[in-house]
This record gives C-alpha cells, structure tokens and sequence, in this order.
C-alpha cells in the first residue's frame, strides 16, 4: 500500500518530465466516461482525452471487458511470434484505408511509429534528410526528436544532420500575406522548399507532417497545402509520411483528417487514439515500399511489437467506432462544440481565434495585445489554473509563446451535456482570470 508521505509529496521520487512545467495539484484516483475524480473527491471534466488518446472516454465497458479476457488468454509474445490480433487488427486497419496502404507493422507510441516511419523511409529511399513543420511534435526518440520542432531541442548536442523545417502556414498569424493581407500559403511553401533545396546535400527522403498540427497551436492546413505539399515530394522523389496520432480514428469527424484533402500518404502513422488510451500504434504503408523494405533487411524489433493485448483493444476500439458511428458524432458534437465556443469567443476581447475541425478544437488568447509581452502565456495559464479549480481540464501548450493557445478534445463519447458544462467552465474562467490579470 501506497504511504501517506508518499502521496503528500508526490514528486520526492519522481523525475519531472515535462521541460518546465509540473505535474498536475491533485493525484487521480479513478476515471470514467469524460470525467476523471481526484483523491479530494473532485470530478474534473476531461477535456483532453487524457494524453489525447482516450477517444472512448475512459474505463470504456467494452475496453475493460476486452482486457480482462484477454490478458488471461494471451499477453505478450515473442517479438517474432504472430497471433490472432494481430494478424485481425492489421487486416481492419487496411480495411479503414484508401488503396495502396494495405500493410501494418504494430507497436506501442507515437514516437515510435515515427521512428520506424523514418527509418523505413531512409532505408527505401536511400537518402536521410527529413523534412517537417517548424512547431511540429513527433516524439521524443531519436528520429522523431530530430524532426520536432515545438520544443527539447535545446541543451541535447548537435541532433542529427539533415532535418529541416518547414514554415507553418497559420492562417490566424500569417508569415507571408498576399495583397489583401491573407495567408498566402502557395508562396510561402515555395520558399520554404527553395530554403531546403539551398540547404539539402541531394538526400531528401521524406516529409513528415501532421495534416493539423495540434501541439504546434492546433493550425488546420488550409484547403489545397496538402495536395500541394504531395506533389513537392513527388518533385525530389520524396515519400509523404503523414503523422495521424491525434487525428486519426475519427477524431476531425473523418476516419482520418488526410481524407479530407482526398490525398494519400505513402507511409501513415497512429498512435494515441488507435488504443484510446492504452499503448497501441501501427504504422501503415503500401506492399510496394514494404517489399523494398523488406528486401533491404528492414530492421525494428522492439519488446512489444505485435503484442496481442493491445492489438485485442485496438480490434475492440473499431468495433465501438462503427458500431457507434463515431465519425458522425465526432462531426455533429464538433459543430455544437464550434459554435458554442464562437459564442465564447464574441464575448471575451481577450479570445483571438477558435479553430480546428471535428472535436479536436484550438481556441488562442491574444494576451500580448492586451498584457504585453508574455502576456498570453500569463493569460492561458491563469486560466488553465481556474478551469482545474473549477472542475474542467484543458490541454494547454504550455511552451513559450504558445502559452494562450488551448487544445479542445473531449472524448467522442461525451455528452451534450458535458460539452455544455465544459464551455460554461471556461467561459466563468476567462472572466474570472481576464479580471485578477
């Protein structure tokens, strides 16, 4: 049993992981459905999913029945061992996508996904220089650090060379305009690709993007960039690696944000919502790369690849997705959340923007113009502070000079009910903390 010194200083053991931020005031001790409830006996609206991951809300009935059973059947493996999950969870997920991306290998994170995806990008290709957004995040390994640009890249050493940033093409806070001062997105892309090619040895391998940057400040690629994008690649002979961990499986009210845009990937990473909650990832690309691949000793043997637990929850976690139409709900709920939100928005001076798509919303402060320098960071983490004392946990990008930006998320399985108590939380926050500031 866990000591009582224990839990009033949580952190004596901990290493804090977090760059500069801290662990949350209060320890969780049981959650449910959206809400999570803390050991005061305080519900707390959960409105990022957890680590944007639980898109069935949590303790999910079919979730805990499909552990249960399955962990007392057939757990772990051998790394080289096949099961009937897997082989299952990998023929489904082909089945959710568009033509050629009918193979998957089956691991545990986002960042490792994006590892492999590299990786296997580098080996096919022959070449090792990666491109991605500057605010991207991809992970905290090695490959996927070095094509994260959002944060940790600082006091590390030199990272690997050959990875380049691309421009973000934000369309609230917009880097290259045209005349009548709108995003100009088409130049932009065209100098930020004649920046690479200045800088590139002749080795570009791939692009890897996320189709709405969500740590990087919830930016929606405007209408056309991804297709765009595609054909840039095409151009170097690049492949298109696109990163869908908080995007995919519903999340946008798409099975997968890159149909929105009509374009496919050559190679397609998830993580996050594919376990809704538990470790689960796969990475998804066509016969055609993987034979390459393959016949080139592709190499990513880990401890937990194709573990039959998780693939059982993943096979589980489709299930409810279409037995319960989560597509069209992430849809209809994402619009009452929009609106309300907009409504949010036109009364508080202090609320710049609300964007996104489906039910992965982003809603950013303009602080600065109202506070000063930094004044937005101050802002969004008063804020914050005053949704979690109030009952409501947001997700707030707490990096310098995101620090006013929000990411909305609630679980696809909340009710209209809490999305109404969640936006009424942060509207009586925003007054409370626009005031003290």
């Amino acid at each position: 049993m866990p000591s009582e010194t224990a839990f009033a200083d949580p952190e004596r053991h901990l290493v804090r992981y977090s760059g500069h931020g801290s662990f949350s005031p209060e320890l969780v001790l049981r959650a449910a459905g959206t809400s999570v409830f803390t050991e005061s006996g305080r519900e707390l609206l959960d409105f990022t999913s957890g680590q944007m991951s639980a898109i069935l809300g949590h303790s999910h009935p079919a979730i805990v029945s499909t552990v249960r059973e399955q962990v007392a059947r057939l757990d772990h493996l051998h790394s080289g061992m096949l099961s009937p999950p897997v082989v299952e969870l990998a023929r489904r997920l082909a089945g959710t996508l568009p033509e050629p991306l009918d193979k998957a290998l089956l691991l545990t994170t986002g960042a490792e996904a994006n590892e492999a995806a590299v990786r296997m990008a580098k080996l096919v290709t022959g070449r090792h220089e990666i491109v991605s957004f500057a605010r991207s995040w991809h992970g905290m390994t090695q490959a996927a650090a070095n094509a994260t640009y959002s944060a940790g890249r600082k006091g590390y050493g030199p990272a690997a060379p050959g990875n380049f940033a691309l421009p973000v093409p934000d369309r609230y806070r917009p880097a290259v305009v045209d005349a009548d001062g709108d995003l100009d997105w088409r130049r932009q892309l065209d100098l930020g690709f004649e920046m690479i090619d200045a800088q590139s040895v002749g080795s570009l391998a791939a692009c890897l993007v996320e189709p709405i940057l969500s740590s990087g400040g919830v930016v929606e690629l405007p209408p056309g960039y991804l297709t765009a994008l595609a054909e840039k690649c095409r151009e170097r002979g690049m492949l298109l690696i696109l990163d869908e961990a908080q995007t995919g499986l519903c999340r946008t009210g798409d099975w997968y944000a890159f149909q929105h845009e009509g374009v496919v990937p050559d190679i397609l990473t998830v993580s996050k919502t594919l376990g809704a909650g538990l470790p689960l990832a796969a990475v998804l690309t066509s016969p055609e790369i993987e034979q390459r691949a393959h016949d080139r000793g592709f190499l990513f043997f880990t401890t937990h690849v194709s573990d039959p637990l998780p693939a059982a929850v993943g096979n589980t976690v489709l299930d409810v997705l279409v037995r319960d139409r989560l597509d069209e709900r992430a849809r209809v709920l994402g619009t009452a959340l929009r609106d309300r939100l907009d409504k949010l928005a036109a009364r508080h001076e202090v609320v710049g923007d609300v964007r996104g798509r489906g039910l992965l919303l982003g809603m950013e402060l303009v602080g600065d113009d109202v506070l000063g320098p930094g004044g937005a960071d101050r802002l969004g983490a008063a804020v914050t502070a005053r949704c979690f004392e109030l009952g409501l946990h947001m997700n707030i990008v707490q990096l310098p000079g995101m620090g006013g930006i929000f990411r909305i998320a609630p679980p696809l399985t909340a009710g209209d009910d809490e999305i109404a108590r969640g936006v009424d939380i942060l509207d009586e926050a925003l007054t409370d903390a626009s005031r003290d500031l």
